[in-house]
């Protein structure tokens, strides 16, 4: 009795997301991921599978006169306060790089005629064992103005204002507090790995260097341990 009665209670709290729930919490570590090979990880269908991408463009813009723009990355406030990339879960027998596509045209709007993903664009995948949960994630350059009009049509996509409350910016600088900017940024809570996604991508692209990524890391973990 008492264990149904507990159940009843997860449902009522988790309705629909109750199946889904668990794999995007906030509070993973990188250690919680290994990376796999994505081709053979492909047709693994004893784990669930996750699709996730990073749209991006080069931006030389100068901020303040003071600090390079760099480039500018789509990442996005999720339903539940935290933030990740878009995309979502495969479902059963859906090629990831496909799931991806449909979640990103759901999540945020995005002209898959203009701007669907390919095998091209993936540069990771990740286990969870704990959570039996491959994690694809995929790269793809745009220029500053389709970043733009991806931004803009994504008011109009279909879970705007249910899963995905808005796009926004990672910035992409330090500022002279040696905190505000991408230090701060990345003190935020993040779905699943997706912290470590943005590093990754950030220095796959090459928009910042090794030492700026590991600087804003610094930065950001010797601001955490004070608060």
């Amino acid at each position: 009795m008492a264990e149904s009665c507990t159940e009843s209670s997860r449902t009522s709290i988790w309705g629909m997301l109750e199946d889904s729930e668990q794999y995007g919490r906030h509070g993973d570590s990188k250690n919680d991921y290994k990376v796999i090979d994505y081709q053979s990880s492909k047709n693994n269908s004893e784990n669930m599978h996750g699709s996730h991408g990073m749209i991006y463009a080069e931006d030389d813009k100068v901020l303040w006169d003071l600090y390079p723009n760099r480039g500018a990355i789509l990442m996005q406030m999720r339903f539940d306060g935290i933030l990740g990339f878009p995309g979502g879960l495969v479902d059963p027998g859906e090629d990831p790089v496909l799931g991806l596509n449909r979640e990103m045209h759901e999540e945020i709007g995005l002209d898959l005629e203009k701007f669907s993903f390919t095998d091209e664009n993936h540069v990771i995948t990740f286990l969870n064992e704990e959570k039996k949960l491959i994690l694809h994630f995929y790269i793809k350059q745009v220029n500053i103005d389709e970043l733009k009009s991806i931004e803009m049509a994504s008011m109009q996509a279909v879970e705007h204002g249910i899963e995905a409350l808005g796009c926004i910016r990672p910035p992409l600088y330090t500022m002279g507090d040696n905190l505000r900017g991408l230090p701060l940024f990345l003190c935020n809570q993040f779905a699943g790995n997706a912290r470590e996604e943005l590093l990754i991508g950030l220095y796959n692209t090459k928009l910042l260097t090794r030492e700026e990524i590991d600087t804003a890391l610094k930065l950001a973990e010797q601001f955490k341990s004070k608060v």
